[in-house]
């Protein structure tokens, strides 16, 4: 029986914040699913990765990915189940993660680091997207190769009731260091401490940051885990203990609009100042070590260290408005999409 395909095409680049209330720069189109060629199976795709990431893909400009083309699938990790297949190692009924796009079914090979692979046994399927996907991911090397925080240290996390961001901040805490938050709104604060057990958490939304971080660090801040860019990192510039390390992780403040910020941090002479370092990263540099990301992400999981939250809007139709509700702090943890709601 055919099968019907709905599918999110970026039907032009978006100029300025995308808009929750509407598709903005996506069109849906409806089409047949297509039918597994040679070595393919087919994927009924059941849940999507929804990440601030992906906003930067939508520039035409330059990334650490390209940009995704006019008139293709919206680019995303998802999981699902296999449907039809002519591939010998993706069986009917498998369960599987990939990048699937924005879409009820999708078509690939089991071949590179963005096919369609079998989840492992014993992994519900959605945490492939989440601890077991980038997010856990980025979190891992990010915080234990370029913050290397130390037992006893401070470290900072901003987004820390964000899906990269919570992760991060509880691998710092298993490191035994002290954990501060930043997140925005009572009810993020609240989980990122009685949930996430940080030491503190900071609401930058009613808080004076800047005073917050001098009363909760005054021997300085040894990491910063950044997700935020903006204010805040600026407010954690003046706050920065010898030697500290700042990992550059995101700058959602910036929108991933494709345009120069207003300013950029006005006090960066504190990193000299203080002999600090501030060192960007792309999980995709340690695709050799994925395994060993995998088995300390899963201890820590298995020990109760890291406790995940997850945002689920309901359908393929709201992939849109759930990209955009993360510049807007719509989400507690890890957005996915329900793709059938």
């Amino acid at each position: 029986m055919p099968r019907t395909n709905r599918q999110w095409i970026l039907a032009h680049r978006p100029q300025g914040d995308l808009d929750p209330s509407r598709p903005d720069c996506f069109e849906l189109r409806t089409t047949q699913a297509p039918q597994p060629g040679p070595g393919q199976a087919l994927v009924r795709v059941d849940w999507l990765s929804i990440d601030p990431t992906q906003r930067g893909w939508l520039n035409d400009g330059p990334n650490y990915r390209a940009p995704v083309g006019l008139g293709e699938v919206m680019r995303g990790g998802g999981v699902g189940e296999v449907v039809a297949s002519n591939a010998p190692t993706l069986p009917i009924g498998t369960h599987v993660y990939g990048e699937l796009g924005w879409q009820d079914y999708a078509v690939g090979t089991s071949d590179g680091l963005y096919g369609i692979h079998p989840v492992p046994p014993g992994v519900e399927p959605r945490r492939m997207l989440g601890l077991f996907g980038a997010t856990g991911l980025t979190a891992y090397f990010g915080m234990t190769d370029v913050g290397r925080p130390k037992a006893a240290e401070t470290v900072v996390v901003s987004a820390a009731a964000g899906a990269t961001g919570a992760i991060a901040a509880q691998i710092a805490k298993a490191r035994h260091a002290r954990v501060i938050g930043i997140a925005g709104g009572e009810r993020k604060c609240r989980w990122a401490v009685e949930t996430a057990g940080l030491d503190a958490c900071i609401d930058h939304t009613s808080d004076d940051v800047p005073a917050e971080l001098a009363r909760l660090a005054p021997e300085g801040i040894d990491v910063y885990f950044d997700n935020v860019g903006g204010d805040l990192l600026e407010a954690v510039l003046d706050r920065l203990a010898l030697h500290a390390r700042i990992v550059v992780c995101g700058a959602v403040a910036s929108g991933y609009r494709g345009e120069a910020p207003a300013t950029g941090p006005r006090n960066y002479l504190q990193l000299g100042l203080r002999r600090a370092r501030m060192e960007g990263f792309v999980f995709l540099d340690h695709v050799d070590r994925f395994p060993e990301a995998f088995d300390a992400l899963a201890t820590w999981s298995e020990q109760g260290d890291i406790v995940l939250a997850e945002s689920v809007a309901e359908d393929l139709t709201q992939a849109p408005a759930a990209l955009a509700g993360l510049f807007r702090g719509h989400n507690l943890g890890k957005q996915l999409v329900r793709v059938r709601g």
